[in-house]
């Protein structure tokens, strides 16, 4: 399986990121994918760029250095009714929303029931593609019932590379083993990201395609596996 485009990436307007746009789209370049996702915190995050940053994004180019840009956000679950952290009609100004939990943005993690109900709200979001790292041990879920609910609303879970390489969120490898192993049974999209804050990890999915062949997903349910798969996931023509 190889990986044709890294959706999750983040730059130095997330405030704990250390490359520029256009040092992460030569990355991209150099590791022979056809596009690249900046996905940088919504403005909920501590440190995250103010809400213009993202209605600005109109400013980058469509393509650099070879590489299809799409202009996105992975933006923070703010509460338990799951409402996140940028407007709605700023989110359709977008490419790309990813979503994910995340410390210090008003929710503390630890009640697995309400922590499902919150992420299937977010699912019925129209607008949210993916949900970012769900293996995340600071948020317990129901596992189960969350690929359910990613199967009905055809919103892609992650497997993060990062999380997996204890890079980021120690403690997920048994979680991400058990999502992978549902998503596989159960037929629900996967995306596999690098979560890179740094231009050298642009393209790293090493562990998280491991995971993804020791669970048996199948190389159609992964979305960014294939341009064509990819473009028609995101709502593109080409």
């Amino acid at each position: 399986m190889k990986i044709i485009a890294d959706m999750h990436t983040h730059t130095l307007a997330s405030g704990h990121a250390y490359s520029t746009i256009n040092e992460l789209a030569n990355a991209a370049a150099q590791a022979g994918l056809r596009g690249l996702g900046i996905t940088d915190h919504g403005p909920g995050l501590p440190g995250g760029p103010h809400r213009y940053h993202f209605c600005a994004m109109r400013f980058v180019p469509a393509t650099i250095a070879g590489v299809r840009i799409f202009r996105g956000i992975e933006a923070n679950i703010l509460d338990h009714t799951g409402r996140l952290d940028l407007e709605q009609d700023v989110l359709e100004s977008l490419d790309y929303v990813m979503a994910g939990f995340h410390e210090d943005c008003g929710i503390c993690g630890q009640d697995r029931d309400r922590n499902t109900k919150t992420l299937l709200a977010v699912m019925e979001n129209p607008l949210v593609k993916c949900i970012s790292h769900p293996g995340n041990p600071i948020f317990p879920l129901h596992y189960e019932e969350v690929v359910m609910g990613a199967l009905a609303t055809d919103t892609a879970l992650e497997l993060n590379n990062s999380s997996l390489a204890a890079v980021s969120r120690k403690g997920s490898n048994e979680n991400c083993a058990e999502i992978a192993r549902l998503c596989a049974r159960i037929g629900a999209r996967v995306m596999i990201g690098s979560d890179a804050h740094i231009c050298q990890g642009v393209g790293v999915f090493d562990q998280a395609l491991q995971l993804a062949a020791e669970a048996g997903i199948a190389e159609t349910q992964v979305v960014n596996a294939s341009w064509e798969r990819l473009l028609d996931f995101l709502g593109f023509s080409g």
